[in-house]
């Protein structure tokens, strides 16, 4: 059977999101079931509060682990939607058609910036695009800090100015320049992905 192609709900996710990625395998031959049972959970999910996208990564080779990748506001917009009724029910309703209970994995601040990161090998941007889509990010930050923030700090010893100095970039970059920058770029970074 070949692989299905990614399913995708709502727009690409945020900055100051809460990413999380459940792997899970179908079982033998309930493969159009499970897949079905996913997209009916992203279209209660839209409902949710916080809400921001969800994804369905199909296994590389048949009988490998799908990977459900949500995209919530805040981390307590997702324990909202896991503590709902509807969520219990397909999550019942799935357990017939997948093997075990799904392995979860949680990102957020810069293990996020170029989600999803735990996808197949095939979908991982090329190292050379994400050097330059940082740098992309950093040159720009790095630029305005050291020409409208450095002057200021000029009085301040060495290390404590490079500790706020560098604190301010990152924090910038994290929640402020990479999550944007990644989601204008998202066709650059990822050039096989589907949309």
């Amino acid at each position: 059977m070949e692989p299905s192609k990614p399913i995708a709900a709502s727009a690409p996710a945020m900055p100051g999101h809460v990413t999380r990625i459940a792997r899970r395998r179908a079982r033998p031959g309930q493969e159009a079931a499970y897949e079905a049972l996913v997209r009916e959970m992203f279209g209660q999910m839209r409902a949710s509060k916080g809400f921001l996208a969800a994804d369905l990564l199909p296994p590389e080779a048949p009988g490998g682990d799908y990977q459900v990748v949500v995209n919530f506001a805040s981390e307590a917009d997702l324990a909202a939607w896991d503590a709902c009724p509807a969520r219990s029910a397909i999550h019942a309703r799935m357990r017939e058609v997948a093997e075990a209970e799904p392995e979860y994995r949680s990102l957020s601040g810069l293990e996020a910036w170029f989600a999803p990161a735990v996808v197949p090998a095939s979908m991982h941007p090329p190292r050379a695009r994400m050097a330059l889509v940082t740098w992309l990010g950093i040159f720009p930050t790095v630029s305005f800090f050291l020409y409208f923030v450095l002057p200021y700090l000029q009085g301040l010893p060495f290390l404590p100015r490079t500790a706020l100095l560098t604190a301010l970039i990152v924090m910038t970059m994290t929640w402020v320049v990479m999550p944007r920058l990644t989601r204008w770029m998202r066709g650059f970074l990822n050039p096989h992905a589907k949309k």
